[in-house]
């Protein structure tokens, strides 16, 4: 049996950034995928984790504090929650036959997915934190991590927000006329 499809209107964001993503607005109102482990499932399996974490209750629960918590760090500024989610886990320095590496570990394995969607943001925070971004359109919520060569990157998704802010400006000019 074939995993549900995604429903999310943007996904391929970093892992951070795909848990916030995880709520939109769509035609119908606010959607959020992680509303049952089903959808777990399905952000897992998006993410690559679904060999590694199961999607059940204590699992979801995490994620869903871990969400919040990055909200609260993007949006604003508030970096407590995800501090609290680092503190379920903590990296293993490890040495391979490829070389040196390191491998998570959990007191709890449910803290699993969680704990390295906090992890993630840390390490974009590292790398490059003005590129973080929320898309610029005024009813969107998504965020989205600009990797345009410039870094003027506005919406999550040209096609569906940046169209719509060029087609309203359009509208308003010919308004106007």
């Amino acid at each position: 049996m074939s995993a549900p499809l995604d429903p999310r209107p943007l996904t391929g964001e970093p892992l951070s950034l795909d848990l916030l993503n995880t709520r939109w607005r769509g035609d119908g109102g606010p959607q959020d995928l992680l509303t049952d482990t089903d959808g777990l499932a399905v952000w897992l399996a998006a993410n690559g984790l679904d060999g590694d974490f199961a999607a059940d209750a204590a699992a979801l629960r995490h994620l869903l504090t871990a969400r919040d918590a990055l909200r609260a760090a993007v949006d604003e500024s508030r970096p407590d929650g995800v501090d609290a989610v680092l503190a379920h886990g903590r990296v293993r320095p490890t040495l391979t036959a490829e070389g040196p590496g390191e491998r998570p570990e959990f007191g709890d394995p449910a803290w699993g997915p969680a704990w390295l969607a906090a992890r993630d943001y840390l390490r974009l925070l590292a790398t490059a934190p003005d590129r973080i971004r929320a898309c610029a359109h005024e009813a969107c919520v998504l965020h989205f991590f600009d990797t345009s060569r410039n870094g003027t990157r506005r919406w999550c998704s040209m096609a569906a927000c940046g169209n719509r802010a060029k087609a309203s400006r359009h509208y308003a000019r010919s308004k106007d006329a």
